[in-house]
């Protein structure tokens, strides 16, 4: 990270918040162990940071979706006697053996997978640690309920084998995010049906977990052995209707930012950006910014996306190019160099990433993972 690039743009990650955050949501579960989800680079705010912080707020399990976010963890210094580290997608021919020999959890949702566990444990000697996951109506991974029953024969045969040891069983919520939908209901009568069955067949689960962000936050009768917050532990909401962060004591944890590298004046009538779509009002300056679609600004925003220079919101005129987007300053003239925050915690006047959702079509998830690597990140510890 050079001084250049943090001088170009930044994205500011506050761990303190990120270490409340995380205290806040196991006051909302305390019965339940505490999985900190940290895939996709933590979210885009720097995956080995936000697991050290998380796991020194009481977390004691880290998520990731591919195997190998998890064995980065374990070579970052996160050994078993630090934290459980459960990961969940799996290609065919995916690093087994080294996810055995690292004590991970594995998830399996069928026999194929679990038949390639067993395999990478009969090598390297040690048990496989898998996780079975129960498709109960989100229709992505796991195993439906009509091939449950097989899936269960088989993991016992293997574990009396020695070859694994079932560790958990879980299943994913399709609507939490839609408070009283329809499909809730049904979803958490299903796991309890297909723990149940595991357990008369011979199972002994350590964990059994159900509940991501929205479940943790609204669902106490989800939270069963553990919680697994994503988006809730960055301090963002996982959707409007649950609530603003704010309203369960969650702080943005990211602050995204850059320097204004030209103010110039224009006259009315002059086209901005590609395709003309804005065109000057009248006399007026305009402020370019370091960011485009190149750093995950997203394209959807052109016209639309927020951004405060000066104390004042400006919106972003004409399109978002891949390194820069344009903003019309209304006639004022700050200096170049000048901060221009596209989104933060929202309480200083700056827009938040749900703003920026908001003016794209999307959901606060994808404003936050998208920010590139060539953005620095800039990892405060509580205070500047």
């Amino acid at each position: 990270m050079s001084d250049s690039a943090t001088a170009r743009a930044r994205a500011e990650i506050d761990l303190g918040a990120v270490r409340a955050n995380v205290r806040t949501l196991r006051a909302l579960a305390p019965g339940a162990a505490f999985m900190a989800v940290v895939k996709a680079d933590g979210y885009g705010h720097g995956m080995v940071p936000i697991a050290r912080a998380a796991l020194d707020a009481g977390a004691t399990w880290l998520g990731t979706a591919t195997p190998e976010e998890a064995l980065e963890l374990r070579a970052a210094g996160f050994g078993p006697d630090r934290a459980r580290i459960m990961c969940w997608l799996w290609a065919p021919g995916g690093p087994w053996r080294e996810a055995v020999d690292a004590g991970l959890d594995m998830s399996v949702s069928g026999p194929r997978a679990l038949r390639e566990a067993a395999e990478a444990a009969r090598v390297v000697g040690v048990p496989a640690r898998v996780q079975l996951k129960s498709d109960t109506g989100l229709g992505r991974g796991g195993c439906q309920p009509a091939q449950w029953p097989a899936l269960i024969a088989e993991a016992l045969r293997a574990e009396r084998a020695g070859l694994v040891r079932v560790t958990g069983i879980w299943s994913h919520l399709a609507c939490a995010d839609e408070p009283g939908h329809p499909s809730i209901a049904p979803q958490l009568a299903r796991f309890r049906d297909m723990v149940r069955y595991a357990e008369q067949q011979g199972a002994r689960p350590e964990v059994r977990h159900i509940a991501n962000s929205p479940a943790t936050l609204t669902l106490p009768e989800a939270h069963f052995d553990l919680v697994r917050p994503g988006i809730a532990m960055y301090g963002l909401s996982p959707s409007p209707e649950i609530g603003a962060p704010a309203d369960f004591g969650l702080r943005p944890a990211m602050r995204l930012s850059a320097s204004m590298v030209l103010v110039k004046q224009v006259p009315g009538g002059h086209g901005v950006s590609y395709g003309h779509t804005y065109v000057t009002p009248g006399e007026t300056t305009l402020g370019l910014v370091p960011l485009g679609y190149g750093d995950g600004i997203p394209r959807h925003a052109s016209g639309t996306g927020p951004v405060l220079v000066g104390g004042k919101w400006r919106t972003i005129a004409g399109r978002v190019a891949m390194d820069q987007f344009v903003v019309d300053l209304g006639g004022e003239e700050p200096p170049e160099g000048t901060e221009a925050v596209l989104f933060g915690a929202g309480d200083r006047g700056e827009p938040t990433a749900e703003d920026w959702a908001q003016a794209a079509g999307t959901i606060a998830y994808e404003i936050v993972t998208r920010i590139g690597a060539r953005v620095p990140r800039v990892h405060l510890d509580g205070t500047p």
